[in-house]
C-alpha cells in the first residue's frame, strides 16, 4: 500500500515540474479547479486544511482560518472567518482570497456552492485512506506553488506510515470501542481516519460496519459486542468518560483496565501528526494486549 503509494508521488512530482505557467488541479468532488497562478491568499475552512498548509511551507499564504485552527502557533494569530459550520460570508470576502480550502465531509455542501457562485475557487479536499494524507500534501503544494517542500513531507510520512505499519499491524487483533461521546454514546464507523490508525495498529474497530464517519450506538450493542479496549480523545472529561465504564465490570476491557485516553489533536486530524498519535495508540494496544495475554496464564 505505501510503495505503491510512494512511486505514485514520484510520478506527481514529476507533473508538477512540467507545470510552468498557472494551475489545474483535481479535488476530491472530481471538480477541475483553475488558477491562473499559484494561490497567495488563501482561506483554509478546515484546522486539518490549515495544518496542511503549513506543513508545505505555504503558511504565510494564509490570510484567515477556521475556529480551532490552532497548529503551529502562527496559525492561531489568523482572523477567523468561523467555525466548521458556519462562516461569516463578508468577513471572508473582506480577506480577498484567491483560494477557498474546504473539507470534503466536513464543510457543509451549501456553503461549497454558495462561494462557487460568489465566483471564488473552491478545492475541496478529504481523506479516505491514511495515505490519502501524502496526496493532499502534494495537492496542497501544487496550488501554493510549493511543490518541492510538499513532496518531501509526502515521502516523510508514507516512510513513517510504512514503519507503524509494519511494527504493529500484524501483531494479535484487540478489539476497540472508540468512544467520542457519552450521552449520547457516540463512536467511529470504518471509514473514519481513526478507523484506519486502530487497524493500522493491529487493532479492530468495534463498529468497523458502520457506513456513517460517526455514529450513535446503544449500550447493549457495546455489551454484545465486548470490546477488549476502550479509548476515548482527550478533548472535554475524558477521564470521567472512561472511568463510567466501571459500572460494567464484565466487558473485557474494563476487566483488564484496558481504558486509554489518546491525544485528540493526534488522532482526529488527518495531517502528518497523525503518526504521532498513531504511535501513541499502537502503545496503548500494545499495553491491552499484554494484559489480556495475562489473563489467560
Amino acid at each position: 500500500m505505501v510503495v505503491r503509494s510512494l512511486m505514485g508521488l514520484a510520478l506527481l512530482a514529476a507533473a508538477i515540474g512540467a507545470v510552468h505557467a498557472g494551475v489545474r488541479v483535481s479535488d476530491d468532488t472530481g471538480r477541475m479547479v483553475e488558477l491562473p497562478a499559484a494561490a497567495v491568499r488563501i482561506v483554509s475552512l478546515a484546522p486539518d486544511l490549515t495544518e496542511l498548509v503549513y506543513a508545505v511551507g505555504a503558511g504565510k499564504q494564509l490570510v484567515g482560518a477556521v475556529d480551532y485552527s490552532d497548529y503551529p502557533d502562527a496559525a492561531k494569530k489568523l482572523p477567523r472567518v468561523g467555525d466548521a459550520f458556519r462562516v461569516d460570508l463578508e468577513r471572508l470576502l473582506a480577506l480577498k482570497p484567491d483560494l477557498v480550502l474546504a473539507w470534503q465531509g466536513g464543510t457543509p455542501q451549501f456553503l461549497i456552492e454558495r462561494l462557487r457562485t460568489l465566483k471564488l475557487p473552491v478545492l475541496v479536499i478529504g481523506t479516505d485512506q491514511l495515505t490519502d494524507i501524502a496526496r493532499n500534501l502534494e495537492l496542497i503544494g501544487t496550488v501554493t506553488g510549493h511543490e518541492i517542500e510538499a513532496h518531501a513531507a509526502a515521502r516523510k510520512f508514507l516512510v513513517g506510515l510504512d514503519a507503524l505499519q509494519k511494527k504493529y499491524a500484524w501483531r494479535a487483533p484487540v478489539s476497540v470501542l472508540y468512544e467520542i461521546s457519552a450521552i449520547p454514546l457516540y463512536t467511529i464507523g470504518g471509514r473514519q481516519s481513526i478507523s484506519r490508525l486502530i487497524a493500522l495498529c493491529g487493532g479492530r474497530n468495534l463498529f468497523s460496519d458502520l457506513t456513517a464517519l460517526a455514529a450513535p450506538v446503544n449500550l447493549e450493542a457495546v455489551l454484545a459486542r465486548n470490546p477488549q479496549a476502550i479509548i476515548t480523545g482527550s478533548d472535554g472529561d475524558a477521564q470521567q468518560r472512561l472511568a463510567a465504564w466501571h459500572r460494567w465490570p464484565l466487558i473485557a476491557a474494563v476487566r483488564r483496565d484496558n481504558l486509554f485516553v489518546v491525544d485528540s489533536d493526534l488522532t482526529a486530524r488527518a495531517t502528518p501528526r497523525i503518526l504521532q498519535g498513531g504511535q501513541q495508540l499502537c502503545e496503548d494496544l500494545d499495553t491491552a494486549r499484554r494484559r489480556l495475554a495475562g489473563q489467560h496464564q
